[in-house]
């Protein structure tokens, strides 16, 4: 990986099916930047802010998003296969349909998000916070939600097979037709206070 980018800005730069690749930028500032149709490949942003930046039907590979946050930017038909998003943030953002394939996006914040629909499957999101998300049909399929904020969330008719649900509180929840496995079911029913035999 070469030296990396710090402190820099980058105001109206148009990387639309640009291809990077090996990049490090670190505490640097992105203000409508079009991605869109992009690709990254083991590119690390650390500290990093993105405003109304255009990742739309970008791809993105083992590269990762630590402690960054995004403000307004649109992650229409976007991909995150194996990337780590630990400490994100994600404001007014635009996040759907949106597709994540494995990676770490432990401690993310995504209060109120609209994710009806998304495609989430094998991904630590250890103690994320989905405080009112709409997480309505949508697939979270081996998620790891372990300490995950998830009050007021609206899981309905959500698959949440595989997924750990030890933080899910059932009464404080939206679920209608959300779809479980029996070994969710016994959690769900304990956390109810339901002696299972």
């Amino acid at each position: 990986m070469t030296e990396p980018i710090r402190g820099q800005t980058f105001r109206h730069e148009d990387w639309y099916g640009d291809e990077l690749a090996d990049r490090e930028y670190v505490d640097c500032q992105f203000f409508d930047v079009d991605l869109t149709e992009s690709v990254t490949r083991q590119v690390s942003f650390t500290n990093c802010a993105f405003g109304n930046v255009r990742f739309n039907a970008s791809r993105h590979t083992d590269s990762a998003f630590l402690r960054c946050t995004f403000r307004r930017c649109n992650f229409f038909e976007a991909e995150f296969s194996g990337c780590k998003l630990v400490g994100s943030g994600f404001e007014q953002s635009t996040l759907r349909p949106l597709t994540v394939l494995g990676g770490d996006w432990s401690f993310v914040g995504l209060p109120g998000a609209d994710l009806r629909g998304v495609t989430i499957r094998g991904v630590r999101m250890r103690e994320a916070d989905l405080t009112g998300a709409n997480c309505s049909d949508a697939l979270l399929v081996d998620v790891d939600l372990s300490g995950a904020q998830l009050h007021s969330a609206r899981f309905t008719g959500c698959d949440l097979r595989g997924s750990d649900l030890s933080a899910l509180d059932p009464t404080v929840v939206e679920r209608t037709g959300a779809i479980i496995d029996a070994g969710q079911a016994v959690v769900l029913a304990q956390a109810l206070g339901f002696e299972v035999g």
